[in-house]
C-alpha cells in the first residue's frame, strides 16, 4: 500500500490511482496478489464499497465509497452516464483527426469482446477519440467512453485500426522494449495494454459534491511516449 496514491479523500470517498497489474476485487486463479479493495480493506479497517471497475492492466482513478449510501448515489451516476471519463491510450499508427466510434458490441471468444456484424443486435456503444501527440508510427491519444461496455476502448480503437501497442487479447501479446521503441537497450519498457484512466467528473449528486480528479501517466507510459518522441524528431 505504500506506492498507492490517493488523489481524494473525504466526505466519505476515496479516491486512489489505481496501478497497473492489480485487481479491484478479488479474482479466481489470477495468481495477482490481494486486490485493491481487500489491501484497502485490510488498511482502513472497515469496509469498501467498489463503484466501478478498471481492468487489472489498466491504471488511473478509480473511486471507492466508504459508506453504503454514497456507493448508491455514485453506483447510479455511472449508471445513468453521469460521470465524464477520460483515458490516454497509446496505439499503433497515426491519429491524425478527431473521430466518434458509434459501434455495437458484442460478447465473442474467450472473454473478448466485438463489434456486432450486420444483422446482429450487439449493445449501442460510442467512444470519442482524438489524438495528443502523433509520433512516426504510433500515437498518444484520448479516449472518451459515451457509453460503459466490457472493453469498449480497446475494441474501438482497434476498429478504427489503431489498437494498443500492447493488448494480449486485441492485437500485440510480446512486451516492448526501448530497442522495439527506437531506443538501443533491450529492457522492458511497456508490458500492458497502455490504457489510463486520466480524469472522472461527476456533478452534484445526493451526498456528494461535484468533483474533478486526475491521475497523471504512469512511468511505463510516459517512458514510451518519450521513447517514440525522441525517435520522431
Amino acid at each position: 500500500m505504500t506506492e498507492l496514491r490517493v488523489l481524494h479523500e473525504g466526505a466519505g470517498l476515496l479516491v486512489v490511482a489505481k496501478p497497473a497489474g492489480v485487481l479491484v476485487i478479488p479474482g479466481r486463479g489470477e495468481g495477482s496478489g490481494p486486490s485493491l479493495r481487500e489491501q484497502l480493506e485490510a488498511q482502513l479497517r472497515k469496509k469498501v464499497f467498489v463503484v466501478h471497475r478498471l481492468d487489472r492492466d489498466t491504471s488511473g482513478v478509480l473511486v471507492f465509497a466508504l459508506d453504503a449510501e454514497r456507493h448508491r448515489a455514485l453506483s447510479q451516476a455511472f449508471e445513468a452516464g453521469k460521470v465524464k471519463k477520460r483515458y490516454l491510450a497509446l496505439v499503433e499508427g497515426r491519429v491524425e483527426a478527431p473521430q466518434l466510434v458509434d459501434a455495437a458490441l458484442v460478447a465473442g471468444r474467450k472473454g473478448r469482446m466485438r463489434v456486432a456484424r450486420p444483422g446482429e443486435e450487439g449493445k449501442p456503444s460510442r467512444t470519442r477519440v482524438r489524438p495528443v501527440e502523433t509520433f512516426a508510427k504510433a500515437s498518444l491519444v484520448e479516449a472518451e467512453p459515451l457509453t460503459g461496455r466490457t472493453h469498449q476502448i480497446r475494441v474501438h480503437l482497434l476498429q478504427m485500426g489503431h489498437p494498443l501497442l500492447v493488448d494480449h487479447q486485441y492485437g500485440r501479446e510480446e512486451p516492448l522494449t526501448e530497442k522495439d521503441l527506437g531506443g538501443a537497450g533491450e529492457a522492458v519498457v511497456l508490458a500492458r495494454t497502455p490504457l489510463h484512466a486520466a480524469r472522472l467528473e461527476w456533478p452534484a449528486l445526493p451526498g456528494v459534491e461535484a468533483r474533478a480528479l486526475e491521475a497523471p501517466m504512469p512511468e511505463d507510459m510516459a517512458q514510451t511516449a518519450a521513447l517514440l518522441r525522441q525517435t520522431s524528431s
